[in-house]
């Protein structure tokens, strides 16, 4: 009995830890001479597009819109050599209705809208499903994505404005 208490303690005490640093998660901010690695852009310009992908080592490349985000995260070799998907701690986009940092794997992404980013066409971060219904009507949206649809044919896609 005693055994199985302190196990219950033990995960509940990793547990509050695990919650605790995952809310008290600091997203860095794009310095004024930050180029997005993808288009070569100055980042900071562009305060509510900055995507962010962190890196364990305390790293972090910016971008000036989730599109290039995602073209990065596609092909680390060519953006970033020696870095390893495995090593990323966090990816993070702005929110567009609340401009918060957000985590862009719980996102969902709005394409084929009338709104533009920096670059164009742009994957329109939203954080609720609730959100992104709303967006694409108000916005003349094709279709909600969420984070592990996009694949590099979406990319390209969105790209062209398609």
């Amino acid at each position: 009995m005693l055994l199985r208490r302190l196990v219950i303690i033990s995960f509940l005490t990793l547990w509050a830890a695990f919650a605790a640093a995952q809310e008290g998660v600091v997203v860095p901010k794009p310095g004024a001479k930050d180029l997005c690695p993808v288009c070569g852009m100055l980042v900071a310009k562009y305060p509510n597009w900055v995507a962010v992908v962190r890196y364990r080592d305390g790293h972090a490349h910016f971008f000036d819109g989730a599109k290039d985000m995602f073209k990065y995260l596609h092909d680390l070799p060519k953006y970033a050599p020696g870095h390893r998907s495995e090593d990323i701690a966090g990816i993070h986009v702005t929110e567009f209705y609340g401009l918060s940092k957000v985590d862009a794997r719980k996102s969902y992404y709005v394409i084929g809208s009338d709104v533009f980013g920096p670059m164009g066409h742009e994957f329109v971060p939203l954080e609720t499903r609730a959100d992104a219904e709303e967006f694409l009507k108000d916005h003349k949206g094709k279709q909600i994505l969420i984070f592990e649809q996009i694949t590099p044919e979406i990319i390209e896609m969105v790209d062209n404005g398609k």
